[in-house]
């Protein structure tokens, strides 16, 4: 097998050790906030069943059984058909691609796991790399700046709260995206991205 894109968090090498010989190819995201829940749990009511158990990958952790981002992260998972390699305690993620040798591609991401409305926007926004396709959008940094639009997209349709602590992490996101593309030379930036190369 082997893997065809990803995008890590350029604070948090966790994946590159355990995964020595896979490429760079991006960077990750950060983020934390609360929630309209019910307003989830009606939106979604009517589309999944109630979520029983533990989330796949959950390594163990305790679940409320009244989890109010169940029903969010199922849909998000079928929509996109999207696989949780595992559930990260810090507020990181990541989001890759594998080939297998039939040809089979899946679809990978590790998040925290959404309990609010900065945990949620990371688990959107790596599940964001995906539902806008690896590679469609060049440079790189023009990549993150539609995945974190989707994301906060998604939480608009979901009516989860975009406070102003996940407005600033996206800015620095973005902010710290442009500069890495500066150092690495890029001559032009995308017009969406000019305003934060200050």
């Amino acid at each position: 097998r082997r893997v065809l894109f990803r995008s890590r968090d350029s604070h948090d090498n966790t994946l590159d050790a355990r995964l020595p010989t896979r490429k760079r190819l991006g960077s990750f995201t950060r983020m934390s906030a609360g929630t309209d829940a019910n307003a989830v749990t009606r939106w979604l009511g009517q589309m999944l069943l109630p979520v029983h158990g533990v989330p796949e990958s959950h390594r163990g952790r305790s679940v409320n059984p009244t989890d109010r981002y169940g029903p969010m992260v199922r849909l998000m998972k079928q929509r996109h058909t999207v696989n949780i390699r595992r559930w990260r305690s810090s507020t990181t993620g990541c989001a890759w691609q594998t080939m297998y040798g039939d040809g089979t591609i899946r679809r990978w991401i590790e998040s925290p796991y959404p309990r609010g409305p900065m945990s949620a926007a990371v688990f959107l926004h790596e599940v964001g790399h995906h539902a806008i396709g690896f590679n469609r959008y060049k440079p790189r940094c023009l990549e993150e700046y539609m995945a974190w639009q989707w994301a906060l997209n998604a939480m608009n349709e979901l009516n989860i709260t975009i406070t102003p602590r996940v407005q600033m992490r996206v800015e620095r996101a973005l902010r710290y995206a442009v500069a890495k593309a500066k150092r690495r030379g890029i001559r032009r930036l995308p017009r969406e991205l000019v305003k934060y190369a200050g």
